[in-house]
């Protein structure tokens, strides 16, 4: 396969702050200051005591961005990382995470002493042609392994349409 068959699928912005509501509430907004985008809460899924977690707790937020929208802002993003990225950030399906230590890294945006200084984690998800099908809720069907993303495919999609380096 090729990587032409290869798409960007979406770009998922996480903000995991714990369990304090005031920090949380600042994450929403610096994800919704940066990306003109409504964000949701994320809350915890089962109870840590030790950490002070429990069921159903607001612990971050996080957006969407799908279409034109992401690939500029995951351009943004790359450009924050110095277009380079460790082979080690790409997963066996060729989606690849990397992280922004603070949010006053990206270009063009400013300092808000309002949220303060904040750092996020850029989630991209690649597809292929074809990978509806899995998803429908009509005659759904499973991908075969011969037309799955590999890694390799991964790096090769960002190193054609993001002009990234991939160190080893």
């Amino acid at each position: 396969m090729t990587a032409d068959m290869t798409k960007l699928e979406k770009v998922t912005l996480n903000i995991s702050i714990g369990g304090e509501k005031h920090d949380v509430e600042k994450a929403q907004a610096l994800l919704e200051k940066i990306t003109s985008k409504k964000s949701i809460t994320t809350k915890a899924k089962k109870r840590i005591p030790t950490w002070g977690l429990r069921k159903g707790l607001p612990i971050g937020a996080k957006v969407t961005l799908r279409r034109k929208e992401a690939s500029e802002f995951l351009k943004k993003c790359l450009d924050a990382n110095d277009n380079t990225l460790k082979e080690q950030n790409f997963d066996d399906h060729g989606n690849f995470a990397f992280g922004i230590k603070e949010y006053i890294d990206l270009p063009g945006t400013k300092y808000d002493p309002e949220i303060g200084l904040l750092g996020f984690d850029v989630c991209v998800t690649l597809n292929k042609w074809g990978y509806r099908n899995q998803k429908r809720k009509i005659q759904k069907s499973k991908i075969p392994q011969r037309h799955r993303l590999t890694k390799n495919e991964g790096i090769d999609f960002a190193k054609k349409h993001f002009s990234i380096g991939v160190e080893a």
